[in-house]
């Protein structure tokens, strides 16, 4: 019998509200329900280590070098201090495999911990951070003329991209979650990638876990309140919705972000929930209406997903809507400006039936993507990858 594989994940986010931090929190979740042999690094408050069934959590403090990346995520370029005894307590583990979700401080410690235990290497890619960069640049430029600003976060953009894969090719194998990312990767770098894919826990996001009492019908964001998620086109939306002369509405917005301010300042019906979690968050979905989803530089949109297991209808742009599923008036629409969201949401809140009928399609179409099925696969892939079963009949 072929034992189990022993995986070692070494993580930018585990404790933050991101994509990345609830795929960790779910690869840890499937790991510690199946007793399989797993380790986890990331990033804390404190060090320490524990035993949690299968799993062993190996906490690393960041320290007062580090800084914000974003709302609740952090980056220690010293990290690296902590070698010596995360290698130590790696090679203890015995793992087969390491795998690191990107170039952030975990993954660089990631990184050297592989190669100093000559360990095959995954590398993840979860974001599309080359588009981040130009996007946040664009906007920090903005007293500069168009033509400079744009040339300049393109330039930005693809020195960033380059960047990115030189650090990917590292790898002895990639992961990504879109068709479009696997082919770049496999195009610039030259290694094998394969999917990764994303599920939901549907008992959590339900639409039994709807509260809301009033009538106003409700308009819902999740995600980072920042330039890549597009956000600041809800003031538009807005305004292009009352001129079709609805009032009785309204714009929650999960998250926190840099744009916060400029949302609060140029959206009149706009509620600021902050980060929410757990229980909170389930009924935070399951009081929308209807779900929109503008960002343009997302790898999946697992929000996506948590929407429609709720029983939301979805609004998102044709990429975004072909990661998940989304079929253009099934479980929701597809678009790509302020004008064809405000038309969407037109018919949703002048149709209960219409919105209804999507709601119930946009849970199915949830149900079939579970979190089981993906590190499932995920572990198949890894098998894929290392050819392990001629590896383990090999004779010592």
């Amino acid at each position: 019998m072929i034992s189990p594989l022993r995986v070692a994940l070494f993580t930018d986010s585990l404790l933050e509200a991101n994509g990345v931090g609830t795929v960790s929190q779910r690869f840890l979740s499937f790991a510690g329900s199946r007793n399989l042999p797993f380790f986890c690094a990331f990033g804390g408050n404190q060090t320490r280590k524990r035993q949690e069934r299968s799993v062993t959590f190996y906490e690393l403090k960041r320290g007062l070098a580090s800084f914000s990346l974003d709302h609740e995520l952090r980056c220690d370029p010293l990290l690296i201090r902590y070698k010596k005894s995360i290698t130590r307590a790696t090679q203890a583990f015995g793992p087969d495999l390491i795998q690191i979700t990107g170039p952030g401080d975990l993954g660089v410690l990631g990184f050297w911990v592989a190669h100093s235990l000559q360990v095959p290497l995954a590398v993840s890619w979860h974001t599309n951070l080359h588009e981040y960069a130009a996007l946040r640049l664009e906007r920090t430029m903005g007293w500069v003329p168009r033509g400079v600003r744009t040339k300049a976060a393109g330039m930005a953009g693809k020195l960033s991209l380059d960047a990115l894969t030189r650090f990917y090719r590292l790898g002895r194998f990639l992961l990504a979650p879109n068709e479009a990312a696997r082919e770049m990767l496999a195009e610039r770098t030259g290694r094998s990638v394969f999917g990764l894919g994303h599920g939901v826990d549907c008992e959590m996001f339900s639409p039994a876990r709807r509260r809301r009492k009033d009538d106003v019908f409700t308009i819902g964001y999740a995600g980072r309140l920042t330039p890549e998620k597009g956000v600041r086109m809800f003031a538009e939306i807005e305004r292009r919705i009352e001129a079709r002369g609805h009032s009785g509405f309204r714009v929650v917005l999960l998250g926190e972000g840099s744009e916060r301010g400029w949302l609060r300042t140029h959206l009149k019906r706009a509620e600021f929930a902050g980060v929410l979690r757990g229980d909170a968050l389930a009924q935070a979905f399951a009081d929308m209406d209807a779900f929109v989803f503008p960002s343009a530089t997302d790898t999946f949109g697992l929000v996506l997903l948590e929407a429609m297991a709720s029983g939301v209808p979805v609004l998102a742009s044709a990429p975004a809507c072909g990661r998940i599923g989304v079929r253009d008036g099934v479980e929701g629409f597809q678009a790509g400006s302020a004008e064809e969201f405000a038309q969407g949401l037109e018919r949703l809140m002048n149709d209960d039936w219409l919105r209804g009928q999507m709601g119930s399609a946009a849970r199915d179409c949830a149900r079939r993507q579970s979190w089981n099925r993906v590190f499932e696969t995920l572990y198949e892939t890894y098998d894929a990858a290392l050819d392990r079963d001629v590896r383990e009949a090999q004779p010592a």
